[in-house]
């Protein structure tokens, strides 16, 4: 595996890239850094080329003052692409990865062969109104207001993101390693302030996907994947609009599918990825 910067969309970019083939594109959430994806990309690496960047301000990647909405995010996505001279890839997002991914496919359909979501919301797209019946989580109006919650943090970072760690693998944690690669890059106030800057971007994020799904459909072969919480929410968020869905639960995971449910994630990945897709959806049980 290689691991190097590249300048694209007017900030470096750090990204993972291991194999050779097709491209997939890795997009990883919060409180996370490319190493998100560890347990799966050498599942996905004997048949693809798979790159697995840092989100801006997060991570090795620049520590930029703004542009954390979806829509300029989708742009860093797409300028990486172009700097590594990659026409088309298989695009896979996560919580702050997937509202990204979905406009890269939008905006840009021919970039994108296949394109995999997972656990998050598409801003206020209709679907989610049972998920949100008791309000939005916690901890998304906490992070949104500027400056407040990197001053409370600062210092307590092990205790707030091994929380977060925790909860999204539902108490089984994750190995040592990765737990102190996530800490130490979101260690500090200028990591913390990236951090919420997406958050603080999500009205701009949300008009943009509003924007994008009045224009057209999204027309590229999609998977939606669900765990906890966010269940079959997504899934009913893209039922109205997208073409060509298939829908996949995945039974007792938490949020961080990748590093709670490698097992199941790796090969439903890869099936995916190569699958001469024909348009049924499905749920699994």
């Amino acid at each position: 595996m290689r691991e190097y910067r590249v300048e694209a969309n007017g900030i470096e970019i750090a990204v993972a890239d291991d194999g050779e083939g097709p491209a997939v594109l890795l997009l990883h959430g919060f409180p996370h850094t490319w190493r998100l994806w560890s347990a799966v990309i050498p599942h996905l690496a004997r048949d693809h080329r798979v790159l697995a960047p840092d989100l801006r301000g997060l991570g090795a990647t620049t520590r930029a003052t703004g542009g954390y909405d979806a829509g300029n995010l989708a742009a860093d996505a797409e300028a990486l692409l172009d700097a590594l001279d990659v026409p088309t890839a298989s695009v896979v997002g996560i919580d702050a990865g997937t509202p990204p991914a979905f406009l890269l496919a939008m905006r840009r359909p021919e970039r994108v062969r296949r394109l995999v979501l997972m656990e998050s919301l598409l801003g206020h797209l209709p679907g989610a109104e049972a998920f949100l019946a008791g309000g939005p989580p916690w901890w998304f109006g906490f992070h949104a207001v500027p400056g407040l919650a990197e001053t409370v943090l600062a210092g307590h970072e092990a205790e707030y993101v091994g929380w977060f760690l925790d909860a999204g693998t539902r108490g089984r944690g994750v190995p040592p390693e990765i737990r102190e690669h996530f800490v130490a890059a979101y260690r500090g106030r200028e990591s913390l302030r990236c951090a919420f800057d997406h958050y603080r971007a999500m009205p701009a994020s949300a008009a943009q996907i509003a924007d994008a799904v009045a224009a057209g459909r999204l027309t590229v072969p999609t998977l939606a994947i669900g765990a906890h919480p966010v269940g079959d929410t997504l899934a009913r968020q893209l039922r109205p609009i997208a073409d060509d869905l298939t829908e996949h639960l995945v039974e007792d995971c938490g949020h961080i599918v990748p590093l709670d449910r490698p097992d199941v994630l790796a090969p439903l990945l890869t099936s995916f990825l190569d699958l001469d897709h024909a348009g049924a959806s499905r749920l699994a049980p």
